[in-house]
């Protein structure tokens, strides 16, 4: 009986949202949450939460703070911005979208993710759906979160409620492979949690629909994309090290590579942002509460880790062989975000790179065009500028933005103290310097 009364609520509930008498609701609009919400809005009423009130009244001017999307992409949309949980009352499908970040100590810090849980679990009815987007480790959902929401609520998953877990996939800049356009991975608590969330997704999502078996299947799904991707950095960075010591270039050896064409071309570099720096430290985590040592996912966190130090020393290193003294040195960073043509500054591993080089009492500038001064501030208690100025005795290309792409030498050599020293973490201008101090990752 209990079992036709929950698909019975379940059943009028998907007619109710696409009807618009009910809400779907996304708690979190940050780069994950707001295109899901916006895209919802499209077709059904949503809801769109965030206890950032300064966000919520941004938003409320149809500006994105993350600026990945436009003032357009806000039209015709039903839609309503609050950072008030009453006006959760009335709604019917709740998608967490929230951070899931990492603590001082790399362990993983659930505070968001159980604050929105608990907000959820407060206004929580009979034939209600949560579904959560945040990148979590195998089992957090159905035992971290659920206990909560069914302590809360008085209900119990399953009978009472229904529970899924459809993994994030939005890449930040990526103006192609948007939300419609990626392949979406859904799975829940039952059969009928699968197929509904299943449908729900499908109504905006193009690209299809991949039914996982379980919540724990989806939830492992997307950490290991982020921990495959971190550990094969790891090697390239270790084979950089080694390329270096051999004298050869990497990337040089990476196009060779790539001829082949089965060859998982990746290139070396800083790992940082909310995703492939953060994720692997969820799954190593979970490993040493099953007492099993992740030996290779550890090392490649260990690696990737290290490299804004070792390229500070490889600056130091340079600087001092150049005949420079470090003392009266200046150095220019030419990016600040975690990645190409974005504004995002979270878990930037330059910063790392800028601390150990001003610990030696190197002056630092950092230069970047889509960063938020104040953030950098903020974060990272460093002073951001729009533009170099005076003359560096090392210039570090660490964000291939398009403003630093395709900059003539004598741009270089006119801001730079002879000999010009350049560190291209990109590889872009290897063929650039070759009368001049050159050193790429």
């Amino acid at each position: 009986m209990c079992i036709i009364l929950i698909n019975e609520l379940i059943s009028i509930m998907i007619e109710s949202i696409q009807k618009k008498e009910k809400k779907i609701a996304v708690l979190g609009l940050g780069y994950v949450g707001l295109p899901l919400a916006l895209e919802f809005a499209k077709k059904y009423s949503v809801i769109g939460f965030d206890i950032n009130q300064s966000r919520i009244e941004l938003l409320h001017q149809s500006i994105d703070p993350s600026e990945e999307l436009d003032s357009e992409d806000f039209l015709h949309t039903d839609i309503v911005f609050t950072s008030s949980p009453e006006d959760l009352q009335d709604v019917e499908v709740f998608i967490v979208t929230v951070p899931t970040p990492i603590d001082e100590h790399n362990i993983p810090d659930l505070t968001p993710l159980l604050s929105a849980t608990g907000t959820i679990g407060k206004v929580l009815s009979k034939g209600n759906y949560v579904i959560y987007e945040s990148t979590v480790y195998p089992g957090a959902t159905e035992e971290d979160c659920v206990p909560i929401i069914e302590e809360l609520s008085g209900l119990k998953m399953g009978k009472d409620f229904k529970v899924g877990y459809s993994p994030e996939r939005i890449n930040p800049g990526d103006k192609v492979r948007t939300l419609p356009n990626i392949l979406k991975i859904v799975s829940g608590n039952d059969d009928e949690a699968l197929e509904n969330i299943a449908d729900l997704y499908g109504s905006i999502v193009r690209a299809g629909i991949h039914k996982a078996s379980s919540i724990k299947v989806a939830e492992a799904a997307k950490i290991i994309e982020n921990t495959q991707r971190d550990v094969n950095i790891a090697l390239m960075n270790e084979l950089s090290m080694l390329f270096n010591k051999i004298g050869i270039n990497t990337f040089e050896v990476l196009e060779a590579a790539a001829t082949k064409w089965n060859f998982y071309n990746v290139t070396p570099g800083l790992v940082g942002g909310h995703c492939i720096g953060v994720d692997p430290y969820y799954l190593t985590y979970k490993a040493q509460q099953l007492k099993h040592h992740a030996q290779i996912i550890a090392s490649g966190r260990a690696i990737n880790d290290d490299m804004p130090i070792y390229l500070a020393k490889k600056i130091i290193k340079e600087i001092n062989n150049a005949g420079k003294v470090l003392k009266y040195a200046r150095v220019l960073i030419l990016g600040a975000t975690f990645k190409e043509n974005v504004s995002d500054i979270r878990n930037s591993k330059i910063f790392d790179t800028v601390n150990e080089l001003k610990s030696y009492g190197i002056e630092v500038d950092v230069v970047d065009p889509h960063a938020s001064k104040i953030d950098v501030k903020k974060n990272y208690n460093h002073d951001l500028s729009r533009e170099p100025h005076g003359k560096y005795d090392a210039m570090v290309l660490a964000v291939k933005h398009n403003e630093f792409c395709d900059l003539p030498l004598s741009y270089f050599e006119h801001i730079s103290q002879k000999p010009l020293v350049f560190f291209d973490l990109k590889g872009i201008y290897r063929n650039t310097f070759n009368d001049h101090i050159y050193f790429s990752l």
